[in-house]
């Protein structure tokens, strides 16, 4: 892929010396390696760096490195290496706290890829707490590294309301085209009267629900199915909470998408139930896609 990747965003990956990490880096070299982009490998560290005085002629960078530092990005770009031979890498240290610190390093990357879970800065109880809030507020599409992707799986999207989902849309399309892979584009809806109807005086007719739903998911696919003739689209209606559908479907695709309503920053509540659960139990990587939204004046 020599010179492919000039003038391209690079893909850029989050790493902390964690096992999911690597796992991270390697799903990020081998989207790269498919996208044609260099890949970028980020270690974000809160405290200051040390200034090394090692009597040698080494890079600048890894003169102002710590010694846990280094071993962390050489790991990590050995392991993209034999993930994608020949693919364009390079690794630094960005300071900072680490969900601004890797998003200020992403602005001009395509794709932010994180582990779901780590050390430091990158634990909580079911998801790493950076992998939340970078997803919640990246403007960029992130992609987070859980479960197991099933190749031969379709690309599962889940479809909520315009304007939210169009973003959301397009990526998925994108990747299945990419991908060689069926899309699956996955519509809910939840009415309370599914879960009373057997209480119900008169049996509780769910047809009309599920006619709106799918002409809503018709409509909503139509753009970007008329940009993608190629990819193969398989539509699914069904009555239920939309994050728990998709993680019961995640267990046999290559990769789940959702959106969200980014709008910069760190300001509202931009990462919605959907997304937050498809995030924390997912059996496969999910893509969060951000929904552009103007800043308020």
């Amino acid at each position: 892929m020599a010179g492919d990747e000039a003038g391209r965003a690079p893909v850029v990956v989050g790493v902390d010396g964690s096992q999911q990490a690597f796992t991270a880096v390697g799903l990020a070299a081998h989207t790269a390696a498919r996208q044609r982009r260099a890949l970028r490998i980020v270690h974000a560290v809160s405290r200051p760096l040390p200034h090394l005085s090692t009597g040698t002629q080494a890079p600048a960078q890894d003169e102002v490195l710590a010694q846990d530092d280094q071993r962390i990005l050489a790991d990590a770009a050995a392991h993209a290496a034999a993930a994608e031979p020949g693919l364009k890498t390079v690794a630094e240290v960005v300071v900072g706290p680490p969900a601004a610190a890797l998003l200020a390093a992403a602005r001009d990357a395509s794709l932010l890829v994180l582990g779901d879970r780590g050390v430091g800065g990158f634990t909580s109880l079911l998801l790493g707490s950076v992998a939340v809030q970078v997803s919640a507020h990246s403007d960029i599409p992130v992609l987070v590294a859980r479960g197991r992707a099933h190749p031969a799986g379709p690309v599962l999207l889940g479809v909520g309301d315009a304007p939210e989902a169009a973003a959301a849309i397009e990526m998925a399309f994108v990747e299945a085209e990419q991908r060689g892979a069926d899309l699956l584009a996955l519509r809910t809806w939840f009415d309370p009267q599914l879960e009373v109807s057997h209480m119900a005086p008169l049996p509780y007719d769910p047809t009309p629900a599920r006619d709106t739903e799918r002409q809503r998911l018709v409509v909503a696919l139509a753009g970007s199915r008329a940009r993608h003739p190629e990819v193969r689209v398989r539509e699914d209606v069904c009555a239920g909470r939309a994050g728990q559908v998709l993680v019961e479907r995640s267990h046999d695709v290559q990769l789940v998408v959702v959106g969200a309503r980014g709008r910069g920053g760190f300001t509202g509540l931009l990462l919605g139930s959907t997304s937050q659960q498809v995030l924390h139990h997912a059996d496969c990587p999910v893509l969060v896609v951000a929904h552009r939204q103007p800043e308020s004046t």
